[in-house]
């Protein structure tokens, strides 16, 4: 049975931990305040080269990378298993996905993206499989009823028979989306070092990146004359970065829609909990330690320089290098001890940067199979309107969700659950504001009519009927992620990216904002911005800034 093989993977990941804590006497009942707010001491002081803060996928890709290269590094996570949004949970029969719909950047063996290069150079082992379709969008109001395949040529096919006389312009658009994706690549080659820059370089290589980095994905649209029915069928990615086609960058939309497209979307097979569980193994494996049920209650700083860190079984752990993969506005407004050493310029940036958007899931499984339903789709892309401006307006305001993000995991994965039955997960964006208003009193409530009003929406554009095959239902909200993610107000996106602080601007100041030595963001709200595989690679990164400052400081560390 699957949850018998995880839990005997979550056993491996966590014995180690557990034992460290029964070898050294630092087990719970060992590590009680001392009633006055502060901490017992400790016969001896931990240190290590690196401490990572959180198992999300940033802070697992961090701690990988920092043990494969050999040096000491100890991830602590406050939740009792690893992974962050890198997990499942059951109900009843079902073995739900809590997060992932699907994965670019990886590819074939034969074409591998940036993600599955780096788990390979990782060591890190995950059975991946490739979910069907690349979406099936739905826009009843418009008479969009589209499905669309991967691979580019097939693609541009497809969109010529839907839109006939849209070949040439979304052939160019695939071909600006190629060149802005080699030259991101480029870009953010940290690993090795060796990135050429300069004006003359960029513009030899990537010319038309150059031209088109600026501008906006309805920009490069209208420059390429493309057909408005072919630009409503290419805008159906956008919810995924919750920034407007008005504002969001082409280069980051472009460079996001040739990645799925040219090398397909992934999940993995026992649902992301592998990826939690390869990660964890990896790090073992190497060296490197994991502590659970360990929250860090304080990042110590003297004179702008990471010392170490606190955490809630109260014990100081001294280092000099710390990766949060927890949100900066947790960090900077209650981390930081003392409070003083807290830059003047971050607190400037929380209030300055947008907030991106959080997650509102139904989860549903289905005593009828796919077929039984007429489900024969992966992913379902529900709108209202493609107006994506309008849609993100409405992202604001409570009550019935105008687009959701829906798959059908069975059609990916036949036996993800028993025989005769089906797995839904119907996913709806919000930003925090729009539950602002949600009570004790009222709460239940609004998640269930909200959750009423996705069925009833994804039963309307696809004609089919779910809500009378219902065995299961969990329902997650804003208030579910900040409660069991700690994610700050429920965002699971960190910054809107747009503009000034899109990634490519992100990218090129990754050494400038970092505002504490020593201390770096591993998080959504990282450099490459949001995403699973952005995460990981955020992760990855801010591990080799930090091991180069090992290499030039040695005598600082473990």
């Amino acid at each position: 049975m699957l949850s018998k093989w995880l839990a005997e993977r979550e056993h491996y990941v966590l014995e180690r931990s557990i034992n460290r804590h029964r070898e050294q006497g630092t087990g719970m009942n060992n590590h009680r305040g001392n009633g006055a707010g502060g901490y017992m001491k400790h016969p001896t002081q931990r240190r290590y080269d690196a401490v990572v803060i959180g198992a999300g996928n940033g802070g697992m890709a961090a701690a990988c990378q920092i043990a494969v290269k050999g040096k000491k590094v100890l991830l602590l996570e406050q939740h009792n298993i690893i992974g962050g949004f890198s997990t499942s949970f059951v109900r009843g029969r079902f073995e739900f996905e809590a997060s992932l719909h699907e994965l670019c950047e990886l590819g074939p063996a034969s074409d591998k993206g940036i993600l599955r290069r780096m788990l390979d150079e990782l060591g890190v082992e995950v059975d991946w499989i490739h979910v069907p379709e690349a979406y099936r969008l739905i826009v009843a109001s418009q008479g969009i009823d589209v499905v669309l395949p991967f691979g580019v040529n097939e693609f541009i096919d497809a969109m010529e028979g839907y839109v006939p006389g849209s070949k040439k312009a979304v052939r160019l658009f695939f071909d600006l989306a190629q060149e802005a994706c080699e030259a991101m690549y480029h870009v953010q080659d940290l690993q090795t070092r060796v990135r050429d820059l300069s004006k003359p370089y960029m513009l030899r290589n990537y010319p038309n990146f150059l031209k088109t980095g600026a501008y906006s994905v309805e920009e490069v649209f209208e420059a390429v004359k493309m057909p408005q029915r072919a630009r409503d069928i290419l805008s159906a990615y956008w919810c995924y970065l919750g920034v407007p086609l008005t504002r969001m960058d082409f280069s980051f939309y472009g460079y996001m829609v040739y990645e799925y497209i040219r090398r397909k979307a992934a999940i993995p097979r026992y649902r992301s909990t592998e990826i939690a569980l390869a990660f964890g193994k990896r790090i073992q494996e190497c060296g490197g330690e994991i502590e659970c049920n360990t929250r860090v209650e304080k990042v110590l700083v003297e004179n702008g320089q990471v010392k170490g860190v606190k955490t809630s079984l109260g014990e100081t752990i001294l280092t000099t290098q710390v990766i949060c993969n927890a949100s900066p506005y947790h960090l900077y407004q209650h981390m930081i001890e003392p409070s003083s050493e807290v830059p003047r310029r971050a607190l400037q940036e929380l209030s300055g940067r947008r907030k991106s958007i959080s997650g509102f899931i139904v989860f549903l499984g289905l005593d009828k199979s796919p077929q039984e339903l007429g489900l024969k789709d992966y992913s379902y892309f529900i709108y209202d309107i493609m107006d994506t401006e309008k849609l993100y307006n409405d992202l604001h305001l409570p009550g019935r969700p105008t687009m959701q993000a829906t798959v059908c995991l069975n059609n990916a994965l036949p036996d993800c659950s028993p025989p005769g039955t089906t797995i839904l997960s119907m996913t709806v964006l919000p930003k925090p504001e729009a539950w602002k208003g949600a009570t004790a009193e009222n709460y239940y409530s609004m998640k269930s009519e909200t959750a009423k009003a996705v069925i009833e929406s994804f039963e309307k554009g696809t004609g089919t009927s779910v809500s009378e095959h219902i065995e299961e239902i969990e329902i997650a909200a804003p208030h579910t992620y900040a409660r069991y993610a700690n994610s700050y107000q429920g965002l699971i996106y960190g910054y809107e990216t747009y503009g000034w602080d899109g990634v490519i601007p992100r990218v090129m100041m990754m050494e400038a904002d970092q505002l504490i030595r020593g201390l770096r963001i591993a998080s959504a709200y990282g450099a490459r911005s949001l995403g699973y595989s952005s995460a990981m690679l955020n992760g990855r990164t801010m591990a080799l800034y930090a091991l180069e400052e090992m290499g030039r400081n040695p005598g600082a560390h473990a």
